[in-house]
């Protein structure tokens, strides 16, 4: 059996005994050679099912410290959104603030996707293969909103992939600031074949960078992409800045 079944399995073996033992959020679990021997597992395995459930924010594990039950996702989510709600009508009315997003993307998603490339198992292969097809599937539908959906839930299958709960959750927060961004942005540069045929082929390059777990050829298919996004953006402002001026001069100077 491959080592990702298996640590799925003793997965599921622990998501029962928090169950059965009715653990609450900050109960700690038995330690990890007496956990292996209680489910009669290897350590191996038990380290990995336990890095899978931390990464769906069931359990937190501390470095020397032991493993515990986390606080529900839905609270740790909502205390990285709330700081973010008062800002997104400022975001969402003003798109000169889509290149601080952008920023902070970059920030994040060259370390999500190095990560990624170095921890995705089988099955987070398969859900950023899937998230890439509709992607792909989206384009040219003239549905915008379709297409952010798609866009973000490609980003967010490889955040998901790194297996780090802190990187998860902070993508997560930033969910609908992404989607803010992501649909200012390709209502622009999906609009010409010169930048839609580039953004299909680097997303493409980060799935394959992931899947062929190379982490530097994947954070430097992330920040390649974001800055294309960046650069693409500023020139589309600088020439509709161009026309707006142009538009105000006098017919016989245009």
């Amino acid at each position: 059996m491959k080592a990702d079944r298996v640590s799925d399995r003793v997965a599921a073996q622990l998501r029962s005994l928090v169950h059965a033992q009715q653990l609450q959020p900050g109960d700690r679990l038995p330690a990890e050679r007496t956990l292996a021997v209680q489910l009669g597992v290897s350590r191996t395995a038990l380290r990995e099912a336990i890095a899978q459930l931390s990464s769906q924010g069931l359990l937190t594990a501390r470095v020397g410290g032991g493993t515990f039950v986390s606080e529900p996702t839905a609270q740790a989510r909502a205390a990285i959104d709330a700081p973010l709600l008062p800002y997104l009508p400022v975001f969402q009315g003003d798109p000169a603030y889509r290149f601080d997003v952008l920023e902070i993307r970059h920030a994040l998603e060259g370390a999500t996707a190095w990560h990624a490339a170095l921890r995705a198992t089988d099955a987070d292969h398969a859900r950023i293969r899937a998230a890439f097809d509709t992607l792909m599937a989206a384009h040219g539908r003239d549905d915008p909103a379709g297409e952010a959906r798609a866009d973000a839930g490609f980003h967010l299958a490889i955040a998901e992939a790194a297996h780090n709960l802190v990187l998860l959750q902070v993508m997560r927060g930033l969910f609908e600031l992404l989607q803010t961004n992501i649909s200012q942005s390709r209502a622009m540069l999906f609009a010409s074949p010169r930048t839609s045929e580039p953004l299909s082929a680097q997303h493409r390059e980060m799935m394959e960078a992931v899947l062929a777990g190379d982490p530097e050829r994947a954070r430097a298919a992330a920040h390649a992409h974001l800055e294309f996004v960046h650069a693409a953006l500023r020139t589309l402002d600088d020439n509709d800045a161009r026309r707006a001026r142009a538009s105000r001069l006098p017919a016989a100077h245009r």
